[in-house]
C-alpha cells in the first residue's frame, strides 16, 4: 500500500542527511526508497533487487545493498534478522502502526500482529522499572498450517 505522505517524508530526510554527510543524491537511492515505501511486506535485499530489474530499472546489487544499509543508519527502514538461518528482511519506518512478528519456521512467512495487551504490558514494565521504553520487539517462531507451507500435511 503506497503512502505518499510516509514516502514524501523519508524523502525529505533522506534529501537532508545526505546534503549534511556530503553524499550524491543518486537517482537509485530516490528509486530503491521510492520501492520501498511502495511496498507493504518485510523483504530481503535480493527480492528489491528482483524486482527492481523487473521494472526496469538498471541497478547493481551493490547499489542495493549499499543503499540498504544507509537507509536503516537513517532510520527510514527497519533491518530484521528473524532467526540465525534467514537473510535480513527490511521494512519501511513510516506508515506502520507498532506490532510484533509471527514467523514460520519451515516456509518463512512473517506475519505481523498487533494487540494492546503487550503494550499493557509493556507500560506496567516502564513504570516498575522506571524506565523510559524507547522500542521493543517481539518475535514467536512456530509452524502456520497454511496450505503451501512445507510443514503442511497436504504438502509432505
Amino acid at each position: 500500500m503506497y503512502a505518499k505522505n510516509d514516502f514524501q517524508k523519508a524523502k525529505a530526510i533522506l534529501d537532508a542527511r545526505i546534503e549534511e554527510m556530503g553524499l550524491r543524491k543518486t537517482v537509485e537511492r530516490y528509486k530503491i526508497l521510492e520501492e520501498i515505501y511502495s511496498r507493504d511486506d518485510h523483504f530481503e535485499a535480493e527480492e528489491l533487487y528482483d524486482d527492481l530489474k523487473e521494472k526496469n530499472f538498471s541497478v547493481s546489487k551493490a547499489t542495493v545493498y549499499n543503499c540498504l544499509d544507509l537507509l536503516v543508519d537513517l532510520g527510514l527502514i527497519i533491518r530484521h534478522q528473524f532467526g540465525n538461518t534467514h537473510a535480513a528482511r527490511y521494512e519501511r519506518a513510516f506508515g506502520r502502526k507498532q506490532h510484533s512478528h509471527l514467523i514460520c519456521v519451515n516456509c518463512n512467512r512473517v506475519l505481523e500482529f498487533c494487540d494492546p495487551r503487550i503494550q499493557t504490558i509493556q507500560n506496567s514494565i516502564a513504570e516498575f522499572y522506571q524506565t523510559n521504553i524507547i522500542e521493543h520487539s517481539l518475535i514467536l517462531y512456530g509452524q502456520c498450517q497454511k496450505e503451501g507451507c512445507k510443514h503442511h500435511p497436504e504438502n509432505q
